[in-house]
């Protein structure tokens, strides 16, 4: 059994850049920063930042084309691929992607009227074609409905006693 499976949250490095193969299948690549600080042996706060070549497809290199910017803050989910080619002095050349399964824009809306939207849309590469929002934890309890009270009287005890009391119980 093998697992290949990344999460990512951090910033777009420049405004992505898409292209269509045909005319549904689209292909979106972006650079994504992650950063990470810690404290050295001398106490000193160490910064270090790694770089991340994220690829989209099809529904989801739509959505991240219209709405993701640089700078943008968002959650990537999906799977390391390492591929080669040839480059212009026929050396072969290695790199490594990360093919996004799922997408969350965070942060909030700009303020500037950009068409960009941030904060709560969260992508699959299955649902890519329109902006939908995704649950958190905090706030998935809030948003189950409730059930109708109910108008009838007091909720009877099926302890209480009665011809179907505790003593009754086929068990």
């Amino acid at each position: 059994m093998s697992v290949n499976k990344v999460i990512l949250v951090g910033n777009v490095g420049k405004d992505p850049e898409t292209r269509y193969i045909d005319e549904s299948t689209a292909i979106t690549k972006f650079p994504m920063a992650t950063s990470e600080t810690y404290k050295n042996r001398a106490g000193e706060r160490v910064s270090t930042t790694e770089w991340h070549n994220i690829v989209l497809w099809r529904g989801l290199a739509q959505v991240a084309e219209k709405y993701v910017k640089k700078g943008t803050q968002i959650y990537i989910e999906g799977r390391i691929k390492t591929r080669s080619y040839d480059d212009a002095e026929g050396n072969k050349k290695y790199i490594t992607e990360i093919v996004g399964d799922q997408m969350q824009l965070l942060g909030r809306k700009p303020d500037d009227g950009e068409s960009g939207m941030q904060g709560g849309g969260g992508y699959t590469a299955g649902n890519a074609q329109a902006p939908a929002t995704t649950e958190t934890p905090q706030n998935q309890a809030r948003a189950q409905p409730q059930s109708p009270a109910k108008e009838e009287g007091p909720e009877e005890d099926p302890f209480d006693g009665g011809d179907n009391g505790p003593d009754d119980l086929p068990f």
